[in-house]
């Protein structure tokens, strides 16, 4: 669900800022996508039972989503972390969230205590 995870993710971000439901044009924006394609992306997260759609209103992410969502953030927070603090990089929340859905948590969980370890540095949410 790697590029369907980045969809998923941009729902979990903007509803914890801004609440519920989330409108594809704002998912639009975060992703830098076209509207059409968001639109077919939240229909397909519908099916596959992560969100409720609603054309007009927009997003609302279901159990089954926000426990996944959830899980994509704190990947995506590790990720994010990483690539500011270790590499340098100067897009570190866009690889980020590019990368989420492609990494599994035993990946995340020992990029984190290798930060922790190597360089003191604790994984954290900027995000919101």
């Amino acid at each position: 669900m790697t590029d369907a995870s980045q969809y998923l993710l941009a729902c979990y971000h903007i509803a914890r800022k801004e609440g519920e439901p989330v409108s594809p044009g704002s998912v639009a924006d975060e992703l830098e996508r076209s509207p059409s394609v968001t639109t077919e992306t939240l229909q397909r997260l519908e099916k596959r039972g992560y969100v409720r759609y609603q054309p007009y209103e927009g997003a609302t992410l279901t159990e089954r989503g926000r426990e996944t969502a959830a899980d994509l953030h704190e990947r995506y927070v590790v990720l994010a972390t990483f690539f500011r603090e270790v590499l340098d990089l100067a897009e570190p929340d866009r690889e980020a969230m590019a990368l989420a859905g492609s990494v599994s948590s035993l990946v995340t969980d020992r990029v984190a205590e290798t930060l922790l370890e190597a360089e003191g540095v604790e994984a954290t949410d900027v995000s919101v």
